[in-house]
């Protein structure tokens, strides 16, 4: 957004109004030795221009500047329509930070009412809320609500979750109690049915998982029985695969930020959130509603919100204090703007690209898929060379994936995570599969 800083007029016009004759003695309650430590910023006066030629210059000393991405791993680099930006920054969306007061905050409302309908219809559920912070708390709040509503102390978790969800989770379940039961993976990377408990309050899955392995839902909401089903997806494999609410899943939530939103050095991101129509009540968050006023005119109002700080106070079912709203409008002018159509469309390029790639890698020697299991737009391959010497030696050819540490975690050794797009092309992968096999870009 353009800044146009105050005029010395505005400065004086300003100091005059409380009664201060200059910056100095506007600011003589600060020690002098405060003021001596901090004043020599050592800024010189630029023209905007000057200023926009150095804040590039800085910015090209980055040293993830102009990599090609691969690393996934939860955060993904689609390309985002022009649209998407130039709409959510139109004055009708522009209110006061919360939406107390409907009649000065329709446009915000607005959003947030299809923002909801939209996440319900892409997860096959009910109702959905205005939004989490991320992918992880979202993730977090499922097995918080899940645990309230069931109170059996246990919520199973499958193994293959990306690490950093589980390190939301487990800060969670320390908080509240909660104990959490890991549920291996299969040989193809898919969670072992039968290796999950009985006597749960949820079982987390995610689906693709870590591995970028689709997992297999059919049939293990009946193995739970009053337990609920908690899937974490990817909203945009949601294009080609049947939503986990045709599975019976009783929560659904996913991280946003492939929906129109940039990778951003890891954020913002958007937490997206959806549940069966009679846990409304037990789901975090904000709903809008929308309803008609005294003349018939259609409106929209908060409907529900259940932080603490409202009427719920002590039965306050999150302490979440806000949804992200600019993130969540971003992510609704894509969907409007893709459509069905679109989501599938790209959809379909990121799977059909992902396996292009994980064919010509396999094709060269000391490469193999670590899972049988079918994959979305991720996948693990393993390798006879030492994996953390292929990652830098990507990086020097200017390409990122994800650190070998992370898949180590997961009990993966040997092996490195591939995450395609429908901005990857095949001269990348051209230069992808060289840089492997050790040739000069």
């Amino acid at each position: 957004m353009p800044y146009i800083p105050n005029t010395d007029a505005d400065r004086r016009a300003m100091l005059d109004t409380i009664g201060r004759s200059s910056l100095d003695e506007l600011f003589s309650d600060i020690p002098q030795s405060v003021q001596d430590r901090f004043r020599p910023l050592g800024l010189e006066s630029l023209s905007e221009m000057e200023v926009y030629g150095r804040l590039c210059e800085l910015a090209s000393s980055n040293a993830g500047a102009g990599m090609v991405p691969f690393a996934g791993g939860g955060v993904y680099d689609h390309y985002a329509p022009s649209v998407v930006s130039h709409l959510a920054s139109r004055s009708e969306f522009v209110t006061a930070y919360t939406p107390y007061q409907p009649e000065i905050s329709q446009g915000t409302l607005t959003a947030m009412f299809e923002f909801q309908t939209m996440v319900a219809e892409l997860f096959g559920m009910d109702i959905g809320n205005a939004s989490l912070y991320d992918g992880a708390t979202a993730l977090a709040e499922a097995a918080w609500m899940a645990e309230r509503t069931r109170r059996r102390g246990r919520v199973a978790v499958s193994e293959a979750l990306f690490p950093h969800y589980r390190r939301v989770l487990d800060t969670y379940a320390w908080g509240s109690d909660l104990e959490l039961v890991e549920v291996p993976y299969l040989p193809n990377g898919r969670l072992d049915a039968e290796a999950v408990p009985s006597d749960l309050s949820a079982l987390i899955v995610q689906t693709p998982n870590a591995f970028g392995v689709i997992e297999a839902l059919d049939g293990l909401k009946d193995r739970l029985g009053d337990a609920f089903l908690v899937v974490s997806c990817n909203p945009i494999s949601l294009g080609l695969l049947e939503p986990p609410g045709a599975f019976g899943a009783d929560i659904v939530v996913a991280e946003g930020q492939a929906l129109g939103l940039p990778m951003g050095f890891g954020g913002p991101l958007l937490g997206m959130f959806a549940t069966r129509q009679e846990h409304l009540r037990q789901m975090p968050g904000r709903v809008a509603g929308r309803t008609v006023d005294a003349d018939g005119t259609p409106g929209y109002v908060m409907a529900a919100q259940t932080r603490e700080q409202h009427i719920r106070r002590a039965r306050a079912t999150s302490n979440i204090c806000t949804n992200s709203a600019l993130c969540a409008l971003a992510a609704t002018i894509y969907m409007g703007t893709l459509g069905g159509c679109g989501l599938r469309d790209v959809a379909a390029q990121c799977a059909q690209r992902a396996h292009t790639l994980a064919e010509r890698i396999v094709e060269m020697d000391g490469f193999e898929l670590a899972f049988g299991a079918p994959f979305f737009n991720e996948f693990v391959v393993k390798t006879t060379q030492a994996p953390q010497a292929v990652f830098e030696r990507l990086r020097e050819a200017g390409f990122l994936v994800s650190p070998p540490s992370e898949l180590e975690s997961l009990g993966l050794d040997g092996a490195l995570r591939f995450a395609v797009t429908e901005k990857r092309t095949n001269a990348e992968f051209d230069q992808l599969v060289a840089a492997l096999k050790g040739e000069s870009r």
